[in-house]
């Protein structure tokens, strides 16, 4: 659960509640996926935020927070950072809640921390989505090497719910059928935004798979055939009102992970010039729970 206090979060969401790091098996990935968008303003999204930023990680480390989540900068679109925080219900959630509720000094260091960052802000919104399992594909349960993230966009038609899903289980198909390394978990929203928007999220250890993706286009269309394609199109015509692709990279220094990562990765998830103000952080700041 990232930026906000307790009372902002409400019921807002990547991508790591306490099991982040779950086996790749559907049935540990999670459920509820929290995402705090922060638009920063102009030439404040680099080190002046990530400055501010470490004063969350710095309280959440010092009481030893259960919850932890991934950091990710904007390299399109408008400048923002992505929080992400999953978990397996909100249940699960509410319990992480009553923690920084029964810690008061906790508390106090998470809205420092969020008037200071507050600073670096234009703009500050949560959304929350759950996990579709029909619609997510090969989905990456661990994500601890990822350092880039696709998210895809889509505003589903009102009434065309029906025609969407057609769509993406042709996608799968196709995808399964041309052995490419597609995958992706694909998320619905629940609170904060319009009904009907759907995201996938694929994770890339590195810009090259992109440049791989790109290259299976021709197995992909050549495994739907002329037919498929224009059925396809259809069917996207049909339930689709927009969708757009973004990309992201992961800040380790906005990010606050499970301390199995930092072990595995330290010279990524650690890195020195990180080390030296979590250390000095004499009054921890800000990443306040949902």
């Amino acid at each position: 659960m990232k930026k906000i206090s307790p009372i902002l979060l409400g019921l807002s969401i990547v991508i790591t509640g306490t099991s982040l790091a779950a086996a790749q098996d559907a049935a540990t990935l999670p459920k509820v996926l929290q995402i705090t968008r922060e638009f920063t303003k102009p030439y404040k999204a680099g080190a002046a935020h990530d400055k501010t930023e470490s004063a969350f990680i710095a309280a959440f480390a010092k009481a030893k927070f259960p919850a932890y989540y991934i950091g990710l900068n904007s390299l399109s679109g408008k400048s923002r950072a992505l929080y992400l925080t999953t978990y397996d219900s909100f249940a699960e959630w509410e319990k992480d809640n009553k923690i920084v509720e029964k810690n008061p000094t906790l508390g106090a260091d998470l809205e420092r921390a969020g008037i200071a960052d507050g600073e670096n802000l234009d703009e500050l919104d949560s959304v929350v989505y759950m996990r579709d399992e029909d619609l997510s594909y090969h989905a990456h349960a661990d994500i601890s090497h990822a350092r880039y993230m696709e998210i895809e966009v889509f505003s589903v038609r009102p009434g065309h719910d029906r025609e969407f899903r057609e769509a993406v289980k042709m996608v799968k198909n196709a995808y399964e059928k041309a052995g490419t390394s597609a995958h992706w978990a694909m998320f619905e929203i629940m609170f904060g935004t319009e009904r009907g928007t759907f995201i996938a999220l694929s994770a890339d250890n590195s810009l090259a798979e992109i440049d791989s993706s790109l290259m299976d286009g021709k197995k992909f269309a050549d495994a739907l055939g002329e037919e498929g394609m224009k059925k396809l199109d259809g069917l996207t015509a049909v339930a689709m009102e927009s969708w757009h692709n973004e990309l992201f990279s992961v800040n380790p220094r906005q990010s606050y992970v499970n301390p199995d990562w930092i072990k595995a990765e330290p010279d990524f998830w650690k890195p020195k010039s990180m080390a030296a103000p979590a250390a000095k952080a004499a009054m921890p700041e800000k990443k306040a729970t949902p």
